[in-house]
């Protein structure tokens, strides 16, 4: 095995660099909360049925959808992400809404009291929202692009995390 591999720089490879679970037993309850964003790129023929804070298409209302989406798929992460922690979240909120350049921004918060962070349940959350508003909207048209899914803040933990750009 490269010597990489051993590093502690890998916190899910055991000395033999073989997977493994990190084992947070020892670890102290601490608030952990994280917040993400994943920015969607529309076609002015999807943006063309924005009214009332959403746009609504034969599958039904986008926005809420996509909510609903995040906040199922970030109680899940535990199972979709290997080594991940199945995490009882205690809070997790989705906000969606178009920026000034008209782009869809979501954002999505996590927190809990526990042992380890909630920094990938916020990007499943995030994540997984965005691509139900990929699909609901492809019908319209397929000129859609998500991007810039990122960790805007997170704390709890070692230490604390806010991107200043």
């Amino acid at each position: 095995m490269p010597p990489y591999f051993m590093s502690k720089n890998f916190t899910h490879l055991d000395a033999a660099g073989n997977p493994s679970m990190v084992d947070v037993g020892a670890k102290p309850l601490t608030r952990r909360t994280a917040i993400a964003r994943s920015t969607v790129v529309l076609d002015e023929a999807i943006l063309q049925h924005f009214t009332n804070d959403d746009i609504h298409t034969k599958k039904g209302p986008v926005f809420q959808t996509a909510i609903i989406a995040g906040v199922m798929a970030a109680k899940r992460t535990g199972e979709l992400i290997p080594l991940c922690h199945p995490l009882g979240l205690e809070n997790c909120q989705i906000r969606i809404a178009l920026n000034e350049r008209r782009e869809v921004v979501i954002e999505c918060e996590a927190s809990l009291t526990g042992k380890t962070g909630v920094e990938m349940e916020a990007l499943t959350g995030a994540s997984v929202a965005a691509l139900t508003i990929y699909d609901m909207c492809k019908a319209m048209s397929h000129n859609i692009v998500i991007r810039d899914t990122m960790l805007m803040e997170k704390t709890g933990g070692k230490k604390d995390f806010k991107r200043t750009k």
